[in-house]
């Protein structure tokens, strides 16, 4: 499914998603991913939709939101993988705004050294970029970019979006315990993201089950430190360090809206249970759905997760998922 929640997020509110890329194509297989491993990273831009079929299942779903009261607060295009890999974004992110909504794009910034790739995003609202690391050996462990892929390279196309970018940047770093979040990992970042300027730039933890069960978040010193120093180049540094509330919308098929929410936005049990309960739906067919392998339970930080793995058969997934 292409379009799917509303869902809250903790970076834009109300956030109706745009799935405008297939699992798991990314030019990244980050170690924290909720949407699992990249099998190959991949790095040519291609057509992986038809735009017009993107635009008019976003039409579809903002009016459907708008005739049942539901707000949007963003247009987000936060796919199964790395949105800039869709040669057709610049023209999905106009058709989006026409529709007189916000349009917002999540991506890891690893294409931004492509001008074409820059033009794309310069439609956009708001754009928020990945930093993760700035040196070598950190970046490939933490990201483990495509082999072809140069740091400097990646880093430069960053610094060239941010300084042409009119719209509303935001950077996000993922800090992973025993990986990223050492006192000189965590300076190197703060200083490269210093001049970029982004109206915020979020430390975050990974709240969902990652692609590699070993990966945990920093402790609570580990964290403290990370933001004090994060504040001392960049005031506008916040934490994120826990799942999000607030409220999952529904347009439709309320089991279908939550398979294609699931398809890329893990979803804590109990709160999926609800979700179908408050939609007049049995939450008993979650069950069902598990036994089909449409849907899988996975255990993080003491939470139950459900969520819809590449061959899942979850909606929206090829064989059978912002």
């Amino acid at each position: 499914m292409i379009a799917f929640g509303p869902v809250p997020s903790r970076r834009l509110g109300q956030s109706l998603g745009v799935n405008n890329i297939p699992p798991k194509h990314c030019s990244y297989s980050c170690v924290y991913c909720q949407v699992g491993p990249t099998r190959r990273e991949e790095l040519a831009r291609r057509t992986f939709v038809d735009p017009d079929e993107v635009v008019d299942a976003v039409s579809r779903k903002v009016e459907a939101c708008r005739t049942t009261g539901q707000p949007i607060d963003y247009v987000t295009f936060v796919p199964d993988g790395e949105p800039t890999l869709d040669l057709h974004l610049g023209e999905e992110i106009r058709g989006v705004g026409a529709l007189d909504v916000l349009v917002a794009v999540i991506t890891n910034g690893s294409l931004l050294a492509l001008p074409d790739v820059r033009a794309d995003l310069a439609a956009a609202d708001l754009v928020s970029v990945k930093v993760d690391a700035v040196d070598e050996a950190t970046w490939r462990r933490v990201n483990r970019p495509h082999p072809d892929l140069e740091l400097d390279r990646v880093l430069r196309g960053v610094e060239a979006f941010a300084e042409g970018f009119t719209g509303e940047l935001l950077t996000e770093t993922m800090l992973v315990a025993g990986v990223n979040d050492a006192a000189e990992s965590v300076e190197a970042v703060a200083a490269f993201i210093a001049p970029l300027a982004p109206s915020r730039a979020y430390l975050a933890v990974p709240t969902r089950p990652p692609a590699e069960s070993e990966v945990k978040p920093p402790d609570a010193a580990a964290l403290v430190r990370a933001h004090e120093i994060f504040v001392g180049k960049v005031p506008s540094a916040e934490l994120l360090v826990s799942p999000e509330e607030g409220t999952f919308g529904r347009t439709g098929d309320p089991v279908q809206d939550l398979l294609a929410i699931l398809s890329v936005h893990p979803m804590r049990e109990p709160i999926a249970a609800r979700y179908l309960d408050e939609a007049g739906a049995d939450p008993g067919v979650i069950t069902e759905l598990i036994r089909d392998r449409r849907l899988e339970r996975v255990g993080y930080r003491g939470d139950m997760y459900l969520i819809c793995r590449a061959g899942s058969g979850g909606a929206g997934r090829p064989g059978g998922s912002a």
